[in-house]
Parts: C-alpha cells; structure tokens; sequence
C-alpha cells in the first residue's frame, strides 16, 4: 500500500504558528505576491492544522473559480483589461459617503450603539488603508485590514464584528450606487483566537462572601454589584437603572429594565422584569433610600452611562475575592448555573436573563408573567 502525506502549509515561528502557501504559477499574474503567509494566531500545532487544512481548501476552491473563469473568457474570446474607465464616467464614492448611506438606510430605528460601531469600524478603516474611494479597494487591502486589527490587539471575535460592519456598508454602497464591483471584505479568512481566555462562573461560596461584604461596606460600587449578583442583569444595564425603575411597593419587588437615552439595551429580548430577592432586593431598598434619580449617579448622568470606567473599578476589587478568569460579568453566567441547579427550564432562564431564545413560537405572545419568574427567582434568593 502507498501512503500519500498531505501537503503541510504551517510553519512555527517565535512559538506561533503561520500559515504559508504559494500562489500557483497560473495564476500569479492576478495577484501581487507570489506567497500568502498569515499568522494563525495560536501556539497549538493541533488547532494550526486544523485553521490551516480550512484556509487551504478555500483557496483551492477560489482559484479553481478563477480558471474557470478564465476558461469561459477564453471561449468567448474576451480579455480583463487593466485599463480603468475615465473618472467622468465613474461613480466616485469615498469611504466617508458609504458610511452616510449606511446610517441614513439603516439607522432609522437603530440605537446610539449601532451609529457608534460602524463610526468606530469606518475609523479603523481609514487608519489602516487612508481614505481610499470604494472603486479603490482591492482584495489585499482586506488582509491588511486584518492584520492592523489583530496588531491593536483586537480579539478574533471582535475582528469578525469588526468586518460585518464593513462587508455591510460596502454592500449597501455597490448597490445604492451601482458599482460595478466585488465587495472586497467578503470572504476574507479570519483566524479563530484559541488562546481566549474563558470567563468562568462565580462559585456559589465566593458569591455569598462578596454580598456579605457588600452588606458591610454599603457603598455605592457595592450595590451596583450586591443588585447584579442576584439578577443575572449585565454591568451596563444595571448602571444605567434610574431610581424609578426599582419598583418595591409591588406584590412581587421588580425592576422595569427598560432602555434610556443614556443607555441602551442590547438585544429588544433585553427588555424585562426581573423579580427582585437576596442582595439584589437589598441593594434596591438601599438605593431608593438615597432619592436620587439615578440609581448610580456615580457612574450615569443625562449624558452617558460609563459602565466602563464602573467595568475598571469593580473588577478591581472583585480580582482578590474571586477565582481566576472571574470578573463582573460572571455573576451572568453564575445565574445560569444557579438556575439550572433548581431544574428551572431554559426558556425561563432567558427570559430572567434578557438572553435571545430561538424559534418563531418565542416571539409569540407576552412572555413568562412575573409570578412566575418571581417563584423560580426565590429558590435563589
């Protein structure tokens, strides 16, 4: 029997694996580089082969469509020319006029995080490659693009968040404007990040340690975080709470999470009650003792919700009492755990936890009433 050994296209270098292939000679004459070498961004050989082999086979697959293409041209008796049309007869539109098109077809019902992402993402673009017009941006430059964010020290996850945006009001720009071209941000190979670090849930023990230490200390950072450990709410929604939206003269203690001009929500699943017991039910009492508008004026105005800078000190003081990759937001994933310890079902967990829950049947209806999160929220409290 003859073995055939795959073709290896990974290297190591500097304890990081890369990914290195030719271009094939037939095809040369279409790129502007004989080699594609991109890192895989993870020190693992087993997780490098794997990105590897996925990279290869869709270069292979997009160079068979080029001599494909170039046989049809062939019989045709067609040739690609290099010669660009007169500027007057082209569209000229710059990177800036996309993003305007974007937010004015897009962004009548969207929130201020929808305008600031794509704002953010167009700057990131012309930082890298200049202010380029759309006519103007070729394949390569989406690899640059790639390589500048991973440079930032932007996370796989937030580098594939970050070319959505753009493949998207590329899009929209060829076709508002009838351009005769290819996105060239679609398809573009982004590396998983292997060495993420995981956020790990709070152990039930430490949790109850830290709402002890809230009760003592009864400050406001401690509130904030008392009322997030037994909610599941995230940092921001919670920061962002005006006082009135702690309803305790109800039968069931609820907030009314809801969005503000300051703060907005992240999913329309985001909007809810959540019954309110334990530290959080504490905390509340204590915050509507203070009368003042905002539940954290600390940390939220008029203005602006800085769940930033309440992200930094939090953590801060989270980092000695908790486990290692714990931080703020794992009170989230704790409230999971603590559910599910009590067999409660995963539909009512969503609906406790603002999470976006699958299916046509879901957005049916209105939901789980209060009583009833309230009856499962109690078995925690």
């Amino acid at each position: 029997m003859v073995w055939v050994r795959s073709p290896v296209y990974f290297y190591k270098r500097n304890e990081t694996f890369y990914f290195s292939r030719a271009v094939p000679s037939d095809l040369r004459h279409r790129f502007n580089k004989k080699k594609i070498e991109v890192s895989l961004r993870t020190k693992s050989e087993v997780k490098a082969a794997k990105s590897a082999a996925a990279l290869s086979d869709r270069l292979e697959r997009y160079w068979d469509s080029l001599r494909i293409e170039q046989i049809h041209l062939k019989e045709l008796g067609l040739t690609i020319t290099n010669q660009s049309p007169a500027k007057s007869e082209r569209n000229s539109v710059s990177i800036d006029d996309a993003l305007a098109c974007y937010h004015r077809l897009k962004g009548s019902d969207k929130n201020e995080l929808f305008f600031k992402a794509s704002e953010r993402s167009i700057r990131y673009l012309k930082e890298c490659l200049g202010d380029k017009t759309i006519e103007q941006l070729q394949t390569g430059d989406a690899g640059l693009f790639r390589d500048y964010l991973f440079d930032k020290g932007l996370s796989s996850s937030s580098v594939k968040r970050v070319f959505s945006t753009i493949r998207a009001i590329v899009n929209l720009s060829i076709r508002e404007n009838g351009l005769a071209i290819t996105n060239p941000f679609a398809g573009t190979f982004i590396p998983d990040d292997h060495n993420k670090v995981r956020r790990e849930p709070i152990p039930a023990e430490n949790i109850t340690a830290i709402q002890h230490l809230c009760r003592e200390m009864d400050d406001e950072p401690r509130w904030l975080i008392a009322l997030i450990s037994d909610t599941g709410m995230r940092l921001a929604e919670a920061a962002g709470l005006l006082s009135e939206d702690m309803n305790l003269d109800a039968d069931i203690p609820h907030i009314n999470l809801r969005e503000h001009t300051w703060r907005s929500l992240k999913t329309s699943s985001s909007q809810r009650k959540i019954p309110l017991v334990g530290a959080s039910l504490w905390a509340a009492m204590r915050i509507k003792e203070q009368n003042t508008t905002f539940a954290f004026p600390k940390y939220c105005n008029e203005q602006r919700c800085n769940s930033n800078s309440a992200r930094a000190a939090l953590n801060k003081w989270l980092k000695p009492r908790v486990p290692d990759n714990c931080v703020i937001h794992s009170f989230r994933h704790s409230m999971r755990d603590r559910l599910r310890a009590f067999e409660c079902s995963a539909d009512i967990i969503d609906a406790i936890g603002g999470w976006s829950t699958d299916g046509v049947g879901q957005s049916y209806g209105n939901g789980y009433d209060l009583n009833v999160l309230g009856r499962w929220m109690e078995k925690i409290g």
